[in-house]
């Protein structure tokens, strides 16, 4: 059987790059979440979890154990040098979680879904990158119902991702969000289908 190829799927916050990836799901196609794997490596007991709260303190650790993300994430979105520390440590870790799981796939080609697709450079480990994209206004208010969260907290996470520009810079193929769900789902079998028809990520 021929070894299935990489295709990276990202998109900024609230550009609706989940909608987009279980529709690819229903498709049949294996999909691995870079924040399912970056959730794993802070579980408790794994070494990573450790170095945080050596690093940070137990502010960042919840009554049970488990890893305060609101908490952290104040943390170092409030500082760009605590964000590059706790990358360094993370990015190569989660990148390891994420081979693992690729190896597993049966589909013809697998998707690796992160929104740090670019900044991670875990770009690098796909063969093709579709880039799910939406109006900047849309995406704040999509983030804002969907987190209970106030505009400068989006606004702030926004500032920490890649640049529109350079996601669409690294894109291979760009699907428009700014429509309604059966839309998009019509937009997904479409690459789907056109997906299936490549070789290694290429026509």
């Amino acid at each position: 059987m021929t070894k299935p190829w990489i295709l990276g799927l990202t998109g900024g916050i609230g550009s609706g790059k989940s909608a987009v990836a279980q529709y690819f799901v229903e498709q049949g196609v294996h999909l691995v979440d870079a924040d399912h794997a970056a959730r794993w490596v802070v579980e408790p007991g794994q070494p990573a979890l450790a170095k945080i709260v050596e690093h940070f303190g137990g502010e960042v650790l919840q009554a049970n154990g488990q890893l305060d993300r609101a908490a952290l994430r104040a943390r170092v979105f409030a500082e760009a040098d605590e964000r590059r520390w706790l990358e360094a440590l993370l990015h190569p870790l989660i990148g390891q979680e994420i081979m693992q799981y690729l190896a597993r796939a049966e589909s013809p080609y697998a998707i690796l879904v992160s929104p740090l697709l670019i900044e991670s450079g875990q770009h690098k480990l796909t063969q093709r990158v579709l880039v799910v994209d939406a109006p900047e206004q849309l995406q704040i208010q999509r983030t804002m119902q969907r987190d209970q969260t106030s505009a400068e907290q989006v606004q702030a996470i926004l500032k920490a991702q890649a640049s529109r520009e350079e996601r669409l810079r690294h894109a291979d193929d760009v699907l428009v969000n700014d429509r309604d769900l059966p839309w998009l789902q019509a937009e997904v079998e479409r690459l789907h289908h056109f997906y299936l028809t490549l070789r290694g990520g290429q026509p």
